[in-house]
């Protein structure tokens, strides 16, 4: 599959942005709220939405881009239905997470921070999930699957029922 490299925003239709500005319009305070709720609505921040944004509120567009960038879990970009994270703590390294995520690679067909063109798939790195244990670990969605082997890869990312 191959990776989503246009941008998408062009496409989009801006006019629920505007409603959700008058919300907050000339609130700074309201900067994070409106980013979550546009997010909400469209599933990450379209960068032309950005300019909107920073008039409505008063605020520069490279502030508002700035707390976007800040933020690891605002996006710029259209992401996929499904979002793999694979884990990179020492715990799934030293157990096979660095051959998890080659295969999660393999099978999607991108790297890390790639979506799918399909949009159905969207794939992260994490510093740690938290389950030692049962490492290697990825999860999907808000679903986490331990003790991670190659079979069990091929199984979760060709299931279409999520």
């Amino acid at each position: 599959m191959p990776v989503v490299e246009a941008d998408v925003s062009s496409e989009i239709d801006l006019g629920p942005v505007d409603q959700l500005i008058d919300k907050y319009r000339q609130q700074r305070w309201g900067l994070l709220p409106l980013l979550q709720d546009v997010q909400g609505l469209y599933g990450y921040i379209p960068p032309r939405a950005i300019p909107r944004i920073a008039s409505g509120l008063g605020l520069f567009p490279s502030q508002v881009q700035g707390v976007i960038s800040f933020y690891a879990l605002f996006y710029t970009s259209p992401r996929g239905k499904n979002v793999v994270r694979v884990c990179r703590g020492t715990a799934c390294h030293v157990r096979g997470g660095k051959t998890i995520l080659k295969l999660v690679k393999n099978e999607l067909g991108i790297e890390e921070g790639e979506t799918t063109a399909d949009f159905e798939y969207t794939l992260e790195t994490v510093a740690c999930i938290g389950i030692c244990a049962l490492a290697p670990n990825m999860v999907i969605n808000n679903t986490t699957y331990g003790q991670m082997n190659p079979r069990k890869v091929a199984r979760l990312l060709n299931r279409k029922d999520r």
